[in-house]
């Protein structure tokens, strides 16, 4: 039986990508394929919004995005847009990435960091540090909490914390339209954000 072999995900650059491009053949369970998203410009070719498929599970890439910038509709080719949210490589220890280099930071209004969908998600996860307890609320159309995720208690690296930084938190239903992670007067990032359809 032969295999394609395996690649790291840093030898891939940041281009869309299946999960399943990488598995040999033989070793691909029977589940649901995800992507990879990359950064979308202002310069990248439109597509027809008529004809889009949506994959069932989407993995945000921050590492396309630049030190600072403030991050918006980067995204909207795969149905998702940001509020109050900045690009950073972290500077302080306290607060490290769970991959790459670049997170998301709640900026300028300290401690929150909002996700609108343009159609509804069954999920949405990601890996939160936080100086503060931190709670990820999902909302449906209406603006009704559905449900909620919470990190108990501060998670900063080299604390005396008994959470681990990057805590993955995660909220599933039905209906998610808009999603907000709140750390309550703290400070927090957000890494590797998925979702899916």
């Amino acid at each position: 039986m032969s295999s394609v072999p395996a690649q790291s995900w840093d030898t891939l650059g940041t281009v869309a990508r299946s999960t399943d491009v990488d598995r040999p053949m033989y070793n691909r369970p029977n589940v649901v394929k995800s992507i990879i998203a990359a950064v979308e410009r202002d310069d990248s070719p439109t597509w027809d919004r008529s004809t889009q498929e949506f994959p069932p599970c989407v993995r945000l890439d921050f590492e396309g995005l630049t030190r600072f910038e403030v991050v918006s509709d980067q995204y909207k080719r795969w149905g998702v847009r940001f509020d109050n949210a900045i690009a950073v490589t972290p500077s302080n220890p306290a607060y490290p990435t769970h991959s790459g280099d670049i997170v998301l930071m709640a900026a300028p209004k300290s401690g929150f960091l909002e996700l609108t969908f343009e159609r509804p998600v069954q999920f949405v996860s990601g890996y939160v540090t936080s100086s503060r307890f931190t709670a990820m609320s999902a909302y449906n159309h209406l603006g009704q909490t559905i449900t909620r995720a919470e990190l108990p208690a501060a998670n900063l690296a080299n604390s005396d914390s008994a959470v681990e930084p990057n805590q993955q938190l995660i909220v599933r239903s039905p209906d998610i339209q808009r999603v907000t992670f709140y750390a309550f007067d703290g400070e927090l990032i957000v890494d590797d954000i998925s979702f899916g359809y």
